[in-house]
């Protein structure tokens, strides 16, 4: 006789459940393995979605805006100014400054580390007079709405492990991304688009782009729900959205309908939660054949908009058009918008890349900002800047007058923060004059996502997930709130 599939599949709640003492053991087993993993019914807002009783603070900012800048932006280039770095060009940095710290592959074999001096000029901006690079004269132009922390690091020292663990708070892959968990805990304040939505523009540098990861968006060990769904720039702007060719409208509602009360009996029959995931992102996929076509569209936007975030913003996928997506989205009540850019692993050709990522993305960043401001939304929108490390202050490969490359830094780097609660033009943190070491004010990767989830009204301890018997959170067992940051 062959065996029934579904007994080949049993799970262990199913066991219990259709055990002939089900009603004596299976069901309180059943009911204790789920709040063991953390999947037992949650008290939830009936309104957003999010867990009863968060924010648990008084919250400062609604929604994020993270621009993640994949690959790395050398901070010597753009914000950490050095003066004395002329003075040393050419000349090898001092082992006592190194301090042994370990390098990549691509520069370990190098007999020598000569110190590289940016070729670009640096100015005062605003009444704060913060240093801002001559390659980002639009970000200069609102360097008194930032927060510019110079002094950000991390443990990660090669792209994937550090850009894993600043989007989801551990180098290896498997967690919850921070708009993951942002979605976990708030829900969202509109039913008709997801609460966390995810960007990507590729390089205007010519050297090649860094992979990104669905992953890094993705729900880890929470229910898939919270995964960020990605938005593309051409076709469907997200997969499978259109009815297929010959379904109307009123079909696709009756299928649905039907699929609904089929997963009803299933998830009634085995306890899946993700049964329950399964039907909640078929109606939301209903609702945004209706609600993406209009968030989308573009032609209604004045040209004093497209001023703003420049010309680019016109083309579908580029920066600028994502950033202006962004605003039209934090409009509209989505939770968390993530977007990366790729293109700044810089490792050569340093001066003419960085100079074309820089005309990409300064004007619509900074666009971005105004045009927030202007709404009065930059009070409870939080903006974020930056990449997932930084540069070292020696040259990769050959050093010229003109030309040279710089490797990965991961004990200091550039990020900045704007609106949300955040301080209006201050800068923390100081590094040495090789903006090689941080010698005041240190904030650890996962201090940066304590301060995110503080702006939210979330107390980042207590935004736990119980997995495997250990209860999870973005912060790992680290992570302080930075102070100093806040307004």
């Amino acid at each position: 006789m062959t065996p029934d599939p579904l007994h080949l599949a049993m799970t262990r709640r199913q066991f219990f459940r259709r055990s002939t003492a089900g009603v004596a053991l299976g069901i309180p087993a059943l009911a204790g393995l789920l709040s063991q993993d953390g999947l037992a019914a949650e008290a939830r807002d009936p309104k957003t979605g999010g867990l009863a009783g968060f924010p648990d603070l008084a919250p400062k900012a609604k929604r994020v805006i993270f621009l993640h800048q994949s690959g790395a932006p050398s901070q010597i280039e753009l914000f950490d100014y050095k003066p004395k770095l002329r003075e040393l060009q050419g000349k090898e940095l001092p082992d006592s400054v190194r301090n042994g710290q370990r390098i990549t592959g691509m520069t370990s074999g190098q007999s020598s580390f000569p110190v590289a001096a940016p070729i670009f000029n640096f100015r005062q901006a605003g009444q704060s007079g913060a240093w801002i690079s001559e390659l980002l004269p639009h970000t200069a132009k609102i360097a008194d709405d930032v927060t510019l922390i110079k002094t950000v690091y991390t443990e990660a020292i090669n792209h994937d492990p550090a850009i894993t663990f600043i989007q989801t708070g551990f180098q290896q892959p498997g967690r919850p991304s921070m708009g993951a968990w942002v979605s976990y805990g708030l829900g969202s304040e509109n039913q008709n688009l997801p609460a966390f939505v995810v960007l990507i523009s590729q390089a205007n540098a010519l050297n090649p782009d860094q992979p990104l990861f669905s992953r890094l968006w993705g729900n880890g060990f929470l229910p898939s729900k919270f995964q960020g769904v990605k938005f593309r720039s051409s076709g469907d702007p997200v997969l499978y959205l259109s009815n297929p060719p010959g379904i109307s409208p009123l079909t696709r509602r009756r299928m649905l309908d039907g699929i609904a009360k089929l997963n009803g009996m299933l998830a009634a029959d085995y306890g899946d939660p993700e049964i329950e995931t399964r039907v909640a992102q078929y109606e939301m996929a209903y609702r945004m054949q209706t609600s993406v076509p209009e968030l989308t569209d573009l032609s209604k936007e004045p040209g004093s908009t497209f001023e703003l975030y420049g010309e680019d913003a016109r083309k579908p996928g580029t920066y600028a058009a994502n950033c202006l997506l962004a605003r039209r989205m934090a409009e509209r009540g989505v939770r968390f918008i993530q977007l990366y850019h790729r293109g700044w692993d810089q490792h050569n050709d340093l001066p003419r890349d960085i100079a074309l990522q820089c005309q990409g993305v300064d004007q619509a960043s900074a666009g971005l900002v105004q045009d927030l401001k202007q709404r009065g939304m930059l009070e409870d929108t939080l903006v974020i800047w930056g990449g997932e490390f930084g540069r070292t202050v020696y040259c990769q490969g050959k050093l010229s007058a003109t030309n040279y490359g710089r490797d990965h830094h991961p004990r200091c780097f550039t990020m900045w923060m704007a609106g949300g609660g955040t301080k209006r033009g201050v800068s923390i943190g100081q590094t040495d004059d090789y903006c090689y070491n941080i010698v005041e004010d240190p904030v650890h990767i996962h201090d940066i996502q304590a301060t995110v989830l503080n702006c939210l009204g979330i107390d980042h301890t207590k935004l736990t997930y119980k997995f495997q018997g250990r209860y999870f959170r973005l912060t790992d067992i680290a992570g302080n709130v930075v102070t100093k940051a806040l307004a």
